[in-house]
């Protein structure tokens, strides 16, 4: 494993100007329902798309992919971190956004959102996807 993108994914965590940090890919849905959530709820946030041109050279992407996994064991994005801890990913986000998790973990993080929303989440996931 390639240490320094072990260290480059800690340090994205823990010094992000943003309290949620999260890795995803820019052609992927799951990723954008995400998206369409935390900007729902005006969560302020900091996206690491992995496959922009920004981590292509050296394949830095796909290291970045790999020391996270290793954090993890998730093979899949995205992966959410809240105050530099991992909370999983666009279900586990939903879940808890449903049954009002996620607004407390938001409101002990002292990371401020608009508590008025009552928008059913997992109506931002792709339209392809069964209903839940």
């Amino acid at each position: 494993m390639n240490a320094e993108r072990i260290q480059e994914v800690d340090n994205e965590i823990a010094g992000s100007d943003k309290q949620v940090v999260m890795f995803a890919l820019e052609w992927c849905e799951f990723c954008w329902a995400v998206v369409k959530v935390l900007d729902e709820y005006e969560v302020p946030y900091r996206i690491i798309n992995l496959d922009s041109g920004d981590y292509v050279e050296g394949n830095r992407g796909r290291e970045m992919r790999l020391a996270l996994n290793e954090k993890t064991t998730w093979i899949t994005l995205p992966q959410i971190y809240i105050n530099s801890e991992f909370v999983g990913g666009c279900i586990d986000i939903f879940d808890e956004c449903k049954d009002g998790k996620l607004q407390a973990h938001l409101k002990a993080s002292d990371i401020n959102f608009n508590s008025s929303v009552s928008t059913d989440a997992l109506t931002f996931l792709p339209s392809w996807l069964h209903p839940r």
